[in-house]
């Protein structure tokens, strides 16, 4: 869907942000990209749709070189969600929505039926909210609409740039939530950029790791946490941190508990993560007795805390 050939960015202060980079991006994918501030996953994401030029290289979307797009075209078939949800205030939700179709020259009609579509898909009453003005709407509404507005027009491909990262942390687990299950009914290739583990590990189909311009490791979720490629995923993914199995054991929920699925108190976070690959529950046995169990979110909740903002929210 997306080829990146031997890709490279370098600023004209000398700066090299992106080192011959080579990557696929799968049509449907969910792909995460990741890494401390400075490692060149915002400029990444922006060569996509041409918002930075690269130096050296080839970006293929449908393996068309972007280059060879019209760049309205081009934007106008990729959608772009920003940190700053970045509504034009002067205009009404459904105004806000309607931009692109307008510009592609729906008929009114097809675009009335599209903000209904979509307001209803995010869970926004369109008789409610159509006509409201963003001010009227609180931050997280707000961005929902920044997600659906770049749904309008039906891209195959969205750009989504930390678009959670300046909400409240419940507001957050909602859009991810949200995000999530409407990725499971839309199937598009979402292209995320975030500084969040926690987020990475909940959202990304596979994760896409950089440092200093260059891919550190690619894979799941599940491989990455199980097999970090070095020292610098393992404390980026915070599995450095001392194991405490005190803080993510939960009371069992189950009148009789899958002894199948179990793991030992004494167990270290390696094997309990190995199985938790297979499983999103396990039961917690010490000493031949059950104490509790831990669930694959509990032991992302674990090795995201203190971790949130290991990387910035700018490249």
């Amino acid at each position: 869907m997306i080829q990146f050939e031997n890709v490279s960015k370098q600023y004209d202060n000398g700066q090299i942000a992106v080192k011959s980079l080579n990557l696929a991006i799968e049509k449907g994918e969910f792909f995460v990209i990741i890494g401390p501030s400075g490692c060149g996953k915002t400029t990444l994401l922006k060569m996509i749709n041409r918002l930075i030029h690269l130096t050296d290289g080839t970006i293929r979307i449908e393996g068309k070189r972007i280059s060879d797009y019209n760049l309205h075209e081009l934007r106008w078939n990729i959608g772009y969600v920003l940190q700053q949800i970045a509504l034009f205030p002067h205009m009404t939700i459904e105004e806000n929505i309607a931009i692109v179709p307008e510009l592609k020259k729906w008929k009114p009609e097809k675009i009335q039926h599209r903000v209904q579509e979509l307001l209803d898909m995010v869970g926004l009453d369109p008789a409610n909210y159509r006509h409201r003005k963003p001010k009227e709407l609180s931050g997280g509404e707000q961005q929902r609409v920044g997600v659906i507005r770049a749904l309008a027009a039906d891209p195959e491909v969205i750009l989504m740039d930390e678009p959670f990262s300046a909400l409240d942390p419940i507001s957050r687990a909602k859009l991810q939530d949200d995000l999530l299950k409407l990725q499971r009914t839309i199937r598009k290739t979402i292209v995320f950029v975030s500084h969040d583990m926690q987020e990475a590990l909940k959202l990304g189909d596979r994760i896409c790791v950089m440092k200093d311009g260059e891919i550190v490791q690619l894979g799941t979720p599940q491989e990455i946490i199980q097999h970090p490629a070095n020292d610098f995923v393992r404390e980026f993914m915070g599995l450095t941190k001392e194991f405490e199995i005190q803080r993510v054991i939960q009371p069992s929920l189950m009148e009789e508990s899958n002894l199948q699925h179990s793991v030992s108190s004494q167990d270290s976070l390696q094997i309990i993560l190995s199985k938790l690959a297979q499983h999103d529950c396990l039961t917690v046995v010490d000493e031949g007795e059950v104490v509790g169990m831990i669930t694959r979110e509990s032991v992302i909740q674990f090795l995201a805390d203190d971790s949130v903002t290991r990387g910035d929210r700018h490249d």
